[in-house]
């Protein structure tokens, strides 16, 4: 009889573990798909913010001021800023609504977060004030870059259909000067810089960053937000051979902001890369 109860006890001890078994294996099947529709519906939603932001700016001042005003410099920086106000509205405050009307529409009770205001304002990383160290670290980093870009643009050479000397659309005249020359600097060197650093090594790579080294390894989660964050910013700039360049940019700033812990140097770095393209296509006319 305690023969019979035994057996009966180890065979109850197996069931519960199988089935605890079983859970655990939907749990991270659960986890995996949530994580990954995540990801996507972050690296999705930035894209297409930036993207669409563009063609609605762009098109109402066409319609506003027709194609030859909208062609003058002074236009194309405001559609520039434009642009980058609409797309950093949309990327940064609209995830938070569309969270909010999906709690509500599964009737799910929504937690109340005392630091979600002060993590959204974080992962922005626009802490302080820029330091000597980030400016020496830019300067560093402008080096990583150029070595990083040659190399990966010397692989892409090898295929026929990368032209590496392909010329980059930037919505500006290649003969401009005086007030003109200065306005398309404002909105080349400093407007961009500092927009896409707040939208893309600020925003994205801050909400990956923190998603991913959740549920994966820190180092693990470092490296896929990187190459998941560069692979977007190559992709936005809608050119096989600007996309190849930004993409090692991207890399470059994102190891900054990890070492920094702010996005200063990241922009530091960026507008002297843009600054350095305008002297060369602006000044010296290569």
């Amino acid at each position: 009889m305690a023969d019979k109860k035994q057996v009966k006890s180890k065979e109850i001890t197996a069931a519960h573990k199988k089935e605890t078994s079983n859970k655990k294996d939907v749990n991270k099947r659960h986890d995996f798909w949530q994580l990954f529709f995540y990801i996507i519906f972050l690296i999705a939603w930035t894209g297409v913010a930036v993207i669409a932001s563009q063609l609605v700016i762009g098109y109402i001042m066409i319609w506003i001021l027709g194609a030859e005003g909208f062609n003058q410099p002074l236009s194309t920086t405001i559609f520039m800023a434009l642009s980058y106000i609409l797309a950093l509205v949309l990327v940064v405050f609209v995830p938070p609504k569309l969270r909010m009307g999906w709690e509500l529409l599964r009737k799910k009770p929504q937690k109340k977060d005392k630091n979600r205001k002060i993590l959204n304002r974080s992962l922005l990383v626009l802490k302080g004030w820029p330091t000597w160290t980030d400016i020496g670290l830019a300067l560093v980093g402008f080096l990583a870059y150029l070595v990083l870009a040659s190399g990966i643009t010397a692989l892409f050479s090898g295929f026929s259909w990368f032209d590496a000397g392909e010329t980059q659309e930037i919505g500006f005249s290649l003969y401009l000067s005086g007030v003109d020359r200065m306005i398309a600097f404002f909105a080349l060197v400093v407007v961009a810089p500092i927009a896409e650093e707040i939208i893309f090594r600020g925003w994205l790579y801050g909400k990956l960053r923190a998603k991913l080294s959740e549920k994966v390894s820190n180092i693990t989660g470092m490296i896929i937000s990187i190459i998941l964050v560069s692979l977007l910013f190559g992709v936005v700039h809608l050119q096989w051979n600007v996309g190849v360049n930004v993409f090692a940019l991207s890399v470059v700033l994102c190891g900054l902001r990890e070492v920094t812990g702010t996005i200063y140097s990241g922009m530091l770095l960026h507008m002297l890369k843009n600054g350095v393209a305008f002297y060369m296509l602006y000044v010296l006319g290569v």
